[in-house]
């Protein structure tokens, strides 16, 4: 960042009066020998002579943690532009640890963790930034100051930052979504959703959890995670649909009265139907069917089952082959119980013929098909 000092000191010095209200604010006053200094340094056209002036300026200046902070980020910015970014990494953890709630010098650093693709640093960055933007409102009032004088303190610092709070926001969401390890992006989502409170990934960070405890086959944590996740958005499609998962899989009496109540808030939080609804959309739609034919099933609804697995299967096909195979087994098996052979048949050779866990199965019931209906049964 290349400003003169004179600039600088008196957009920073403009902002003290405000002091109160506001994030860390790198402040060097008027007419310090770090004043003097920086001034020196700004006035250096050559960018190798002010890199070596801004390492004097810090031993010079090493009792001064806020003059530091700011020759560290200078440097920082520096070495970005030069495009080293190790070197500006490293530059800027200092300024951060030095003014650790400035939410410029923070952005920078998440901008640099990004391009170094260092997702742990992104995240915990991002998180730093969120935390210093909600600290904005836990600070507290000055004696000599007016509640108005305050409160309209705050509203202009919180207004300021408004834009750096969502690219944290942003930021900290995808570090979530781009980590594979389960554990590493659970113990992420804890940290994520305190700082960012309703945020617009409330509903993708579920699903990134309910995933993760999946995977972590902690199930009981899973269920009481979807459990708050509906508590919070009743029409949360993913939580649903572990829920009616979960109980149309075990063995709990009446689990399959649950998991159609749940399948069926699916199917209509889903909106299928609805022209605007994209792909995604009607996969959730399809797999809410599929388990509501699944749970009608177990109640021996075989009828209502079918009638369920066909929407289903018309939902699925093409979109999911793997939710297709499921709910078209299901299907075939319907069917055949029923005696429905040659329907049976037609869906047993869709299925079939789909690599995936259902294909084995599915072979083997469509063998058993083809017999009775060879045999006139």
């Amino acid at each position: 960042m290349t400003r003169s000092g004179s600039v600088l000191l008196a957009i920073l010095l403009s902002a003290a009066s405000l002091l109160y209200a506001q994030v860390d604010k790198i402040v060097i006053p008027a007419g310090t020998p770090e004043d003097q200094a920086l001034n020196a340094i700004n006035n250096e056209q050559d960018a190798q002579k002010r890199l070596a002036m801004y390492q004097e300026f810090q031993e010079k200046f090493a009792s001064n943690p806020v003059a530091v902070a700011y020759a560290n980020w200078q440097l920082s910015q520096y070495y970005q532009t030069a495009g080293d970014l190790q070197k500006a990494s490293e530059y800027g953890d200092k300024a951060a640890a030095g003014a650790p709630h400035n939410i410029d010098i923070l952005v920078s650093e998440v901008t640099i963790a990004q391009a170094l693709k260092d997702n742990a640093k992104t995240f915990n960055y991002a998180i730093q930034g969120g935390e210093a933007f909600d600290s904005i409102e836990k600070q507290s009032k000055p004696a000599d100051v007016s509640d108005e004088q305050f409160a309209s303190s705050i509203a202009s610092s919180k207004e300021e930052n408004q834009g750096s709070y969502d690219f944290f926001e942003s930021a900290a969401f995808n570090s979530v979504a781009l980590e594979s390890d389960a554990k590493t992006r659970m113990d992420y989502i804890e940290r994520f959703t305190p700082v960012f409170p309703k945020s617009k990934f409330d509903e993708q960070v579920a699903s990134y959890a309910m995933l993760s405890l999946s995977q972590l086959k902690d199930d009981k944590r899973l269920n009481s995670y979807a459990e708050k996740a509906l508590a919070a958005n009743a029409d949360n499609i993913p939580a649903l649909l572990l829920l009616a998962n979960a109980y149309v899989d075990g063995s709990e009496p009446g689990g399959a009265a649950k998991a159609l109540t749940y399948a069926q808030r699916a199917i209509v939080a889903a909106k299928a139907d609805d022209p605007a609804a994209d792909k995604s959309k009607k996969i959730s739609a399809g797999v809410a069917h599929s388990i509501a034919g699944r749970a009608y099933a177990k109640q021996e609804k075989t009828n209502l089952s079918i009638t369920e697995l066909k929407s289903a299967t018309t939902l699925l096909k093409g979109q999911d082959d793997q939710q297709f195979a499921i709910a078209g087994y299901y299907l075939g098996w319907n069917y055949a119980k029923l005696s429905r052979l040659t329907e049976a048949r037609s869906v047993l050779t869709d299925v079939a013929a789909i690599p995936g866990p259902v294909q084995a199965t599915a072979k083997d019931l469509l063998t058993k098909v083809n017999t009775k209906r060879a045999a006139g049964n």
